[in-house]
């Protein structure tokens, strides 16, 4: 290791510090560029024309690359120094953001949007490895952990407030160039505040298991949105067998590997499991929910950009209250009851969401009952990667952490992907028998296709046809609702039967699981 070493023997001094909030930034950066385009959606509809497929892929393509190449950047950065990696990944996430903000055509915002993943990638690992280089003290390194998780949960609970803000004076391509300052501050403080790192004995940047990492992750999440589209066909079945396939042989060849990308036997612990289930399955709740309740707002109650995220600013007050509450309640309580309770909460905001209507109190509802989940986002944001890496050995747990961010970056993606096209199928079966026969074909089409196609050109629909769509919208979001209410309520049930019982088998158990 190159550069400071932390003070007073093991204690973390003023410059640590420091260099903690200077890594926050590209946290809360990451977690901003999750969310940001959920209100700029509408706007960016209008602008660019995509289709509900196109548009599924321009949300969801960055936190896909993100998952697919944590695990690489990770051992990358093993390799070449994490600080390097870090301000390569900065400058790749800044130029990137300027492509993106400038897009002309749907293609090149997707494209740019990967390339935002593949740069992202490379910001995660860093940022968390530097945290444990530079606070070696378990305590402050426990606080260090719980800041940049934190900042990273505030920045993606803060993405619709920025985006509502920018959006209301300035077009959808300003919400990417906030990535250009956070930058630029990162390449200036980094070589003052951050110690570089090479791992002694790293392992390999094995190009085999990377390509099948992508090639078992992309074709299955294509064939959910093939599905979604046309219906079950050879086109949406085929990329989700040949994806499983891949899937089986990068599992075999990180089995045979002695420096594997994945570390599976970690997986064998039921605590980690559990722990990993419940990041999954809670995020992937919020992704989609998260979309379905801005356009809720925009689309249907009809708010500017910038009034539907102020209405957000509620649930951000929850999750980071659930944040800061969760650890202390987890010092008296077992983590896993915590956990479960907090889910408890998710599965009644699930049900409000049901609820909603075009008028009344739809805004109020809408803003409780999102509350409500990001009270339980908030709680598994706070516990979950401390539960991940104090559930593995203590020699494991770079590779637990790896996987954690892994998971978190996979679920909110497959919400974005799965809820979004679960919606879009049921607004078009509610719609198919309702289009009179006398409208345009062109125009049939664009109102078929999705809530914001419709809305792009309302000005030349029937009377009522516009509405018919918006309560089409509205049955699409219950049905994603009562999915997910039924997952996460069967996910806390089983956190508050089986989670302390997996903990107290594990090695590691972090405090309060038992």
């Amino acid at each position: 290791m190159d550069g400071h070493a932390p003070s007073r023997q093991g204690q973390a001094g003023a410059r640590e510090w420091a260099g903690l909030a200077l890594l926050a930034l590209p946290s809360i950066l990451l977690g901003l560029d999750l969310t940001l385009l959920h209100l700029a959606m509408p706007a960016l509809a209008v602008d660019l024309r995509p289709t509900s497929a196109q548009v599924l892929w321009i949300m969801d393509a960055y936190g896909f690359m993100i998952a697919g190449f944590l695990v690489t950047m990770g051992t990358l950065g093993d390799r070449i120094g994490r600080r390097k990696l870090l301000l390569i990944g900065s400058v790749s996430f800044g130029a990137v953001s300027v492509v993106a903000a400038y897009s002309t055509t749907p293609a090149m915002l997707i494209a740019a949007r990967a390339a935002l993943g593949v740069a992202g990638a490379t910001l995660m690992p860093s940022t968390l490895a530097l945290i444990t280089t530079m606070f070696v003290n378990p305590r402050q390194r426990a606080l260090a952990i719980g800041v940049w998780a934190t900042m990273f949960a505030l920045g993606m609970a803060a993405g619709p407030v920025v985006g509502g803000a920018l959006l209301q004076h300035h077009g959808w391509g300003a919400a990417f160039l906030v990535a250009v300052p956070v930058s630029v501050l990162v390449l200036a403080g980094a070589p003052l505040l951050l110690p570089e790192y090479r791992a002694p004995h790293h392992g390999r940047l094995d190009l085999q298991s990377v390509a099948l990492s992508l090639a078992a992750l992309l074709p299955i999440i294509y064939g959910v949105k093939q599905a979604a589209k046309d219906g079950l066909s050879h086109g949406s079945v085929l990329p989700v067998v040949l994806g499983a396939a891949a899937m089986v042989l990068f599992v075999r060849r990180q089995r045979r590997l002695a420096d594997p990308m994945v570390d599976l036997t970690l997986l064998s612990n039921g605590s980690l499991r559990l722990a990993l289930a419940v990041l999954l399955i809670g995020l992937i709740g919020v992704g989609g929910t998260m979309l379905l309740v801005t356009q809720y707002l925009q689309l249907v109650v009809g708010l500017s950009p910038l009034a539907a995220g102020m209405w957000m600013g509620p649930p951000a007050l929850a999750m980071l209250a659930a944040g800061i509450a969760a650890p202390l309640l987890a010092r008296r309580l077992r983590a896993g009851d915590v956990i479960a309770a907090a889910l408890g909460c998710s599965v009644v905001g699930y049900f409000l969401l049901t609820q909603l209507a075009p008028f009344g109190c739809g805004i109020a509802l809408a803003t409780a009952s999102f509350s409500l989940v990001y009270l339980g986002l908030g709680t598994i944001a706070a516990l979950g990667t401390d539960l991940v890496v104090g559930s593995a050995p203590a020699d494991k747990a770079g590779a637990a952490s790896a996987i954690s961010e892994t998971v978190q970056e996979l679920g909110l993606a497959l919400g974005i992907a799965t809820l979004g096209s679960l919606t879009t199928a049921v607004y078009r079966a509610r719609l198919a028998d309702q289009l009179p026969a006398t409208l345009d074909p062109a125009l049939q089409k664009t109102v078929a296709d999705s809530l914001a196609s419709a809305m792009s050109v309302a000005p030349q629909l029937p009377p009522g046809l516009v509405e018919q769509a918006k309560n089409a919208f509205l049955a699409g979001l219950s049905t994603a609702s009562i999915a997910t209410g039924i997952c996460v309520a069967a996910l806390a049930l089983l956190v508050a039967l089986k989670f302390h019982t997996a903990a107290a088998q594990a090695p590691g158990t972090p405090p309060g699981v038992q």
